[in-house]
């Protein structure tokens, strides 16, 4: 299975500390924000890893190459305009291959499992969801079931996370796009599955949040 990491964006909301530095190489606790995710999908077996390029991009393929240190095989995908994180992911596609791949935002700190994911999907993506942070206390979607929905029930939050098979994008728009702009057709017929994550989760958006990240014990 082939995993890609989301790190085109220019973090806006970072102020000063993006303009010379790609969001996900900011540092939490002495390593880049990035480096969790690679040390993470290394441990549960992923071998090849697309990250997409954009704002700085190419600090990060000097900071971590071809993904040798991490037992990895990294590729990537050079965006010139930034393309979002759906153009980002259909742009990359050429590099996932034919079978669901997982996609995980380069702006978030997680100890989520990676292995745990499904290999196989029984509609066109899985979702991992969490509970709401105060930043986005309405959160996104519904889970009944194990089934992604925007109704039914108390919404989560959508963690950056998640499976998606390449017929996805079959018809996707041309250019720049947002994800969650697919989910909708498929998800009212019961084709988006998902799961709840109760563990660590954070959005790193803001200086703020970031300060407090390195505070923690």
């Amino acid at each position: 299975m082939r995993a890609m990491i989301l790190a085109a964006g220019r973090g806006q909301r970072m102020g000063a500390l993006t303009d010379n530095t790609p969001k996900p190489l900011l540092l939490v606790k002495g390593k880049p924000l990035m480096q969790y995710h690679l040390e993470a999908l290394a441990r549960a077996g992923i071998k090849d890893v697309v990250i997409n390029l954009g704002h700085k991009g190419s600090n990060i393929e000097n900071a971590f190459g071809r993904g040798s240190q991490f037992d990895l095989s990294i590729q990537y995908s050079y965006e010139d305009p930034i393309l979002e994180t759906g153009g980002g992911i259909a742009k990359a596609l050429p590099l996932l291959g034919d079978k669901p791949f997982i996609v995980v935002s380069g702006d978030v700190l997680t100890d989520f499992p990676f292995e745990g994911l499904p290999t196989d999907l029984s509609g066109l993506a899985h979702l991992v969801l969490v509970d709401n942070p105060s930043h986005h206390a309405n959160g996104d979607y519904a889970l009944m079931d194990g089934v992604i929905a925007t109704l039914g029930g108390p919404l989560f939050n959508f963690a950056g996370i998640g499976v998606y098979h390449p017929h996805l994008f079959i018809g996707c728009p041309e250019g720049a796009f947002r994800l969650p702009q697919l989910f909708k057709k498929p998800m009212a017929i019961g084709q988006i599955t998902g799961e709840h994550y109760p563990g660590l989760w954070h959005n790193v958006g803001t200086p703020e949040q970031l300060a407090m990240l390195n505070l923690e014990e």
